[in-house]
């Protein structure tokens, strides 16, 4: 008896493997930042940002998702509507690279491949790596030393998703990082000229865009 429950439970492991629906895609999108410098719209994409990502399908509400964004990032106070950021008149642009892991929760169960359930709101959790520049010293007014800088910021968004035809998807996202830091835009409290802002308000960026999808592998045994 023993025997065949443990030869039920191989069939069923492998029948499940090998029953996840994978994914692929491309983004294609804005970034926008959050802070003490320029517009304080949270979302005003102003920078190309684009990335790729992997999916493993874990359920039609679940997935697994792996990451990565590359994009420009600036703000400019002349952009500002406060009358205080226009006198003021600082501007910074950076560079951020970005390594996410996380969940993909579908408010409604979806199967890509399947003859129904092919589209879905959905939100998006997980943790990130974010890599940087930070100003590290200033050598003459208005010249600075900068060096690389990697921290992890918490991901969180909104989306969705439908499919276009056969194994194509295509999804709209609104993706924003808390950082847990303030110095994406180089305020740096211990150089008097890079000293501006609130010291306990830290910044956000922001990704919005498209998503193409292709899904890949054997229907999962959940689809009928």
């Amino acid at each position: 008896m023993k025997k065949i429950f443990l030869v039920l439970l191989v069939i069923c492991a492998s029948t499940v493997l090998k029953a996840q629906i994978h994914e692929v895609g491309l983004f294609l999108g804005g970034s926008n930042y959050i802070g003490d410098l320029g517009r304080e719209n949270y979302i005003y994409p102003n920078n190309l940002a684009v990335g790729a990502f992997y999916k493993y399908n874990l359920n039609p509400r679940i997935a697994l998702k792996g990451a990565f964004t590359y994009s420009n990032i600036k703000a400019d106070d002349a952009d500002a509507e406060s009358p205080a950021r226009n006198l003021r008149n600082y501007n910074f642009s950076n560079t951020i690279k970005e390594l996410a892991l996380g969940l993909e929760f579908n408010f409604f169960e979806y199967q890509q491949q399947s003859g129904y359930n092919y589209y879905t709101p959905y939100i998006l959790v997980g943790i990130a790596a974010s890599n940087y520049n930070i100003v590290t010293s200033q050598t003459t007014p208005g010249q600075y030393n900068y060096k690389s800088k990697t921290r992890l910021v918490l991901p969180f968004g909104l989306g969705y998703k439908t499919r276009l035809k056969d194994n194509i998807a295509i999804a709209f996202e609104v993706k924003a990082r808390y950082t847990f830091n303030d110095d994406l835009d180089y305020n740096n409290f211990e150089i008097p000229a890079l000293s501006f802002g609130n010291p306990n308000s830290d910044d956000w960026y922001v990704f919005s865009g498209i998503s193409l999808i292709y899904a890949f592998g054997r229907e999962a045994c959940y689809a009928p």
